[in-house]
């Protein structure tokens, strides 16, 4: 497989779950700068699982290409356990997974992304990198008020002002529904790509591995498998 893109003179550093939309993210960064590390977050989520698949993902993406495997760089994994200690949250507690009369999923951690920003941004300043990659999207998502653009943007000026740093916050996924996630894997790394994000990723907020789908495992039911399943269906229909 060879680079589609010239690789730019920066390094990257991606925010990466374990999960479809931040391993796309990821072969996204692969294929454009010339090196780009990794940060995952342990916050107590009940799926946490899916920081297992972290380093089968990465493994499975170095193997895909060699471009992608000499610009793969450190993986981080950081203790983000104070949001769990906030306050009860579907995501991290054994709680039903409903709309509260906010209007907002039950599922919706409060500042979990603007954490996770601050977070890799302290750490990419003493990496030597300046822009930061993440999955956030605000198309095809659950409604939390953190995955807009106009938070991303916002978040990108605070970094640059109180870490006095060049810093920029890449959102490949903003406005892109789940099916074009799916092509967008196809585009880049082909079948072998989507075969590896099917089988290794992991985004059922459940926790599922049990149950395994032609889109990947999960429960089938919850916010993020209904999601995942109806984009690869809108996908493999338009084929």
């Amino acid at each position: 497989m060879t680079q589609r893109h010239p690789p730019k003179a920066e390094n990257a550093m991606v925010l990466f779950s374990g999960g479809q939309d931040s391993a796309t993210c990821l072969a996204w960064a692969l294929d454009r700068f010339d090196r780009v590390e990794t940060i995952g977050f342990d916050y107590g989520q009940r799926h946490a699982v899916e920081l297992t698949c972290r380093a089968k993902v990465r493994a499975g993406l170095a193997a895909l290409n060699p471009g992608w495997a000499e610009r793969l760089g450190d993986d981080h994994l950081v203790d983000a356990g104070v949001l769990k200690g906030l306050g009860e949250t579907a995501m991290t507690h054994e709680v039903a997974i409903e709309t509260s009369e906010a209007g907002l999923p039950s599922t919706f951690v409060p500042g979990r992304n603007l954490l996770f920003l601050t977070l890799a941004g302290a750490l990419a300043v003493r990496r030597g990198i300046s822009v930061l990659v993440g999955g956030m999207c605000e198309t095809d998502y659950s409604g939390y008020p953190d995955c807009r653009n106009d938070t991303i943007e916002a978040q990108a000026e605070t970094l640059r002002l109180g870490l006095d740093k060049p810093m920029r916050i890449e959102t490949p996924l903003m406005y892109v529904d789940k099916a074009g996630t799916w092509a967008m894997a196809d585009d880049l790394g082909g079948k072998p790509l989507v075969d590896l994000i099917v089988e290794e990723t992991h985004t059922c907020y459940l926790g599922d591995r049990a149950h395994r789908h032609d889109w990947g495992y999960g429960c089938g039911t919850c916010p993020a498998c209904e999601l995942r399943k109806a984009g690869w269906e809108r996908w493999r229909a338009a084929q």
